[in-house]
C-alpha cells in the first residue's frame, strides 16, 4: 500500500461510510455466529491501522498484527496493546492459539505472495472448530485506480475463496456477497476510469482531508451524503446473518470453521 493511504486510513476508519457500514455489517456477522459467546482469544489477521480491531474487543481478548509499522502506529494511538508487525504467511503464534480469527481486506494484497499459505496459517493458529470471517475485494475485472494505489494483487469470485478456504482446511460455514447496493455505480465508475473520457473533480474538500485525486475511492463526502452511504451498505447488517442471497457484491464474505 502507498505510504499516504495508512495516513487516509487512520483518518477515515471512524467517520467514512464505506468503514463504518462494512464494520457494521462484520460485527453483526460476528455477533450472529458466535451466538453470545465472550472471553474468545480473536486473531485480527491485518489489523491495519486498528478501527475494527478496537471494536472486537466487544468479544474477547484481540491481538492485531499488520505487515506495515505505518499501519501499527496509529493502531497503538487508539488503544490497542496486543500488536505484532508480522506478515499472515508466517504468523508468530503456537498452533491452536485462537479460538477465532479475522482477515479483512488482507489476502489479496501484493504484500501476500501467497494466498493458499496465508489462508493455511490462519487455519493453523486456530482452534479445532474455531471460526474465520474473511472478506475480499470481487471480481478482478473490477480493478480501478484505487486497486494501484493500495497494492491489490487479486480480487477473487465466491467459488474461488470457497475452494482455497477448504485446501487450508477450512469448512465453509457461509459465503456472500457484500456491498451489493453500491455495486452499479462501482462499476459505472471503472468504466469510465477506463474510458478517454474523465469526469471533471469537485473542487469541493472538507477541511482538514487529504486531496480527493490521493484517494479517488476514500474521498470523505459531506455528512449527509456520508450517513445515506452508510446506511445504503449497512442495510446487510440485516441480511447477511440471515442468510439472505445477495445478487452481486464489490466484496466476498465468508464464514468457515478450522475443520
Amino acid at each position: 500500500m502507498e505510504r499516504e493511504q495508512y495516513a487516509i486510513m487512520a483518518l477515515r476508519e471512524e467517520r467514512h461510510w464505506w468503514y463504518t457500514g462494512m464494520r457494521r455489517v462484520a460485527l453483526a456477522l460476528l455477533t450472529h455466529t458466535l451466538d453470545g459467546q465472550r472471553q474468545l482469544r480473536i486473531l485480527d489477521a491485518g489489523c491495519g491501522t486498528g478501527g475494527t480491531t478496537v471494536e472486537l474487543r466487544r468479544f474477547g481478548d484481540v491481538v492485531g498484527i499488520d505487515l506495515a509499522w505505518e499501519a501499527l502506529e496509529p493502531a497503538r494511538g487508539r488503544g490497542l496493546e496486543q500488536l505484532a508487525q508480522a506478515s499472515i504467511e508466517q504468523l508468530p503464534f503456537r498452533d491452536a492459539a485462537f479460538d477465532v480469527a479475522t482477515s479483512f481486506e488482507v489476502v489479496y494484497h501484493l504484500g501476500v505472495a501467497n494466498d493458499a499459505a496465508a489462508l493455511r496459517e490462519i487455519r493453523r493458529v486456530l482452534k479445532p472448530g474455531g471460526m474465520l470471517l474473511l472478506r475480499v475485494p470481487a471480481h478482478d475485472w473490477l480493478r480501478g485506480e484505487h486497486d494501484r494505489l493500495v497494492h491489490t494483487r487479486h480480487r477473487y469470485s465466491r467459488t474461488e475463496v470457497a475452494s482455497k478456504l477448504e485446501a487450508a482446511g477450512f469448512e465453509v460455514d457461509q459465503l456472500s456477497w457484500a456491498n451489493t447496493v453500491l455495486f452499479p455505480p462501482a462499476v459505472a465508475k471503472r468504466l469510465l476510469e477506463r474510458s478517454a473520457f474523465r469526469v471533471p473533480r469537485s473542487g469541493f474538500r472538507v477541511p482538514g482531508s487529504v486531496s480527493p485525486d490521493a484517494e479517488p475511492d476514500l474521498w470523505q463526502p459531506p455528512p449527509l451524503l456520508n450517513a445515506a452511504l452508510e446506511s445504503a451498505v449497512a442495510v446487510e447488517s440485516a441480511l447477511i446473518p440471515r442468510r439472505v442471497p445477495l445478487p452481486f457484491g464489490l466484496s466476498v464474505l465468508a464464514v468457515a470453521r478450522a475443520a
